[in-house]
């Protein structure tokens, strides 16, 4: 069995009294795209900083590319791309010069990568850095992280600054990196970002995993709207039905303008099997489901997680 690209286990860190990591277990399956979400202050940052080790947990255990963060060194870095949160780029060097400094220290970049990912993400490489953009020192973090087209490609907030149109292309990067077989974790607020890209998601909120799964399901769990136009059933018959219905939470029906027609107007939360079959008792004329987006989902179980305990003192 192929061991995972990234493990954890029981993962906690605190920062004095305010614990920002709860028992984190998470296992990211090697050569796919993995999205960790939630709100500010959810834990995000801090997980992808102790995988690592550039913060230490305070117990549990880590386990990145088959080794301890800890214990892996140098040589584990260079089999890992990461764009950090936040940017800072002090340095006078052209972005040219700097990658290709960059590309010494995280071992063999293709000839011709560097230039081609600057052309696809539109960055200017002869400019200094400091004068550089929020946007275009993003692009310069993406360039050092996907070069040397590591195993393990750790991204926190990567699109911060982009335009869509460069977001795309990212979102391209990002298919073609797993294709290879590389892996993705990628970390973000940006809910269209992990609807199109993730394989699998966790949710953190106040330290915790409160869902975790394939997107789709997480998708499932949420509001979807109905709309239909229903013939050969009377509007009580219609409205009878639903209202018995598992997960319909609002309901609008009533005669249509247009004579023998029912309009339905419907929310409905989980599996929209049960809804589907009610509607299709009658002869249906139109139909339109809303699908969900992932914001949805999610807002709900950030509100339905309780406040993170706070401990009163050191163990």
């Amino acid at each position: 069995m192929t061991s995972p690209a990234i493990s954890t286990h029981a993962l906690r860190k605190d920062y004095g009294r305010h614990i920002a990591l709860h028992g984190l277990d998470l296992r990211v399956p090697r050569g796919s795209v993995y999205g960790l979400i939630g709100p500010n202050g959810a834990g995000k940052t801090t997980t992808l900083r102790m995988l690592l080790d550039i913060i230490r947990p305070t117990s549990g255990e880590i386990t990145v590319l088959g080794e301890n963060p800890r214990a892996g060194g140098a040589a584990l870095r260079r089999r890992i791309g990461y764009v950090p949160g936040e940017l800072r780029w002090g340095t006078r060097l052209r972005g040219e010069a700097l990658l290709r400094h960059l590309a010494e220290i995280s071992g063999p970049v293709r000839a011709g990568a560097i230039h081609e990912l600057a052309e696809r993400l539109d960055l200017d490489l002869t400019r200094p850095v400091r004068m550089l953009s929020k946007g275009n020192r993003q692009k310069l973090g993406l360039v050092q992280a996907l070069m040397h087209e590591p195993d393990l490609l750790v991204l926190d907030e990567p699109t911060s600054g982009l335009d869509p149109l460069v977001q795309r292309e990212f979102l391209a990067l990002i298919r073609e990196a797993r294709e290879r077989g590389q892996t993705v974790l990628l970390s973000s607020h940006v809910l269209s970002e992990i609807q199109q890209a993730a394989d699998d998601v966790a949710v953190l909120a106040a330290g915790r995993v409160v869902a975790e799964g394939p997107v789709a399901d997480l998708r499932l769990a949420s509001v979807r709207r109905i709309h239909a136009m229903l013939a050969g059933s009377t509007a009580d018959e219609v409205r009878s039905a639903l209202q018995s219905t598992p997960g319909v939470e609002s309901l609008e029906v009533a005669d249509a303008p247009s004579g023998g027609l029912v309009r339905v107007s419907a929310t409905s939360r989980g599996d929209i099997d049960p809804v589907l079959r009610v509607l299709t008792a009658s002869t249906v004329r139109e139909l339109t489901v809303e699908e969900p987006d992932l914001e949805e989902s999610v807002l709900g179980l950030y509100e339905a997680e309780p406040q993170a305990p706070r401990r009163r003192g050191r163990p």
